[in-house]
């Protein structure tokens, strides 16, 4: 029997089973032994945000259309951070170079389940670096997504980053940047996070909502402000403290996961007067002046690299394992309580 985590509507979490399938030709079976919750962009959808739930997405003319929901309830498997044992393979895919064995510990993408069947094309180069804890696989994707928004910003050596929001793709964020050579200004209102981000690099912290951050960041730069922010909690007021906090013709990256409308985000004050850039960073691709070199794959790949060669910590990231049973309270915790929790991982 299968166990599948699925939302049956807003704020409400099961456990259903269902037989296994039988494996279909040029698929893996793979028993999941972890699977990471984003707390970004599966809350959209535990709390009934997510706009797939009343629009649908046209992917030919890239647009939303109104009228009819994309999906409905009960939403099953989301989840995108799965490392497993592959316990079956397509015989046509042996010998396959590249391909897992069975018996391979691999990372990728299939849900919070029991057990993913995987096309072997995604699968190919995804058994997981010698060496490296299983639990560290559950981190490929988030991984990916921060230096996503890293390579978006086009950091240089010895420049000014403010970093917003400090969850845990913030605080990976926070690392790749100073690896990258910045200065990085983490900001958050978590008083617990921004002791994490001083640990994961960052030069300076702010509490949003004790400081002024805009004026901190410009009084930190002598006057000018940021050269780049990252603002990665997909809150509009964050986004509209990030544009206030660059300089001239400064760049911001909107990596988070924006819901409804931007209430509090103003693009007549200092975005308009400063000519600011604002880029969108989303892990369907990567910055375009780099899609002759870089790919999502090769993100995913480098990020695990760094975290086997011990110059990312993803370890202490991991605040609860929460056996799969359990998973109900597991989205209470990120929902209710998010300073008590940062990166809350599935077992399975």
């Amino acid at each position: 029997m299968e166990s599948v985590v699925q939302f049956t509507g807003p704020r409400q979490v099961e456990v259903a089973t269902h037989e296994s399938a039988t494996l279909p030709s040029g698929h893996l079976r793979v028993r999941t032994r972890y699977s990471g919750i984003s707390a970004g962009t599966e809350l959209t959808a535990y709390r009934g945000t997510n706009p797939y739930l009343t629009r649908t997405w046209d992917a030919e003319a890239r647009l939303f259309r109104d009228g009819a929901a994309g999906i409905e309830y009960p939403v099953a498997g989301w989840g995108y951070s799965e490392v497993g044992e592959v316990t079956e393979v397509s015989p046509e895919l042996a010998g396959t170079p590249g391909m897992p064995a069975k018996g391979d510990l691999v990372w990728g993408i299939w849900g919070h389940r029991s057990e993913g069947i995987v096309p072997a094309e995604r699968m190919v180069g995804h058994t997981l670096p010698a060496g490296l804890e299983p639990l560290a696989g559950a981190f490929a994707r988030v991984g990916a997504i921060a230096h996503n928004a890293v390579l978006s910003a086009d950091i240089h050596l010895g420049e000014d980053v403010a970093v917003f929001g400090q969850g845990v793709i913030g605080l990976l964020a926070t690392r790749l940047a100073q690896l990258n050579g910045a200065r990085v200004t983490a900001v958050d209102a978590l008083e617990g996070r921004l002791e994490t981000a001083r640990a994961f690099g960052a030069t300076h912290t702010l509490n949003a909502r004790t400081d002024d951050v805009a004026e901190r960041v410009r009084e930190a730069t002598g006057g000018a402000g940021a050269d780049v922010a990252i603002e990665i909690s997909g809150v509009h007021p964050a986004l509209h403290e990030a544009v206030r906090s660059v300089t001239v013709g400064g760049r911001v990256v909107a990596s988070g996961f924006y819901q409804g409308d931007g209430v509090g985000l103003r693009l007549g004050d200092e975005f308009h007067h400063n000519r600011v850039q604002l880029v969108c960073s989303q892990i369907g691709g990567v910055p375009p002046q780099l899609s002759g070199r870089w790919t999502v794959e090769r993100l995913q790949r480098t990020f695990l690299s760094l975290v086997a060669e011990g110059r990312v910590d993803v370890k202490s990231l991991v605040s609860h394992v929460v056996p799969v049973a359990e998973a109900a309270e597991a989205y209470v915790l990120l929902d209710e309580r998010p300073a008590d929790a940062l990166q809350v991982v599935l077992s399975f």
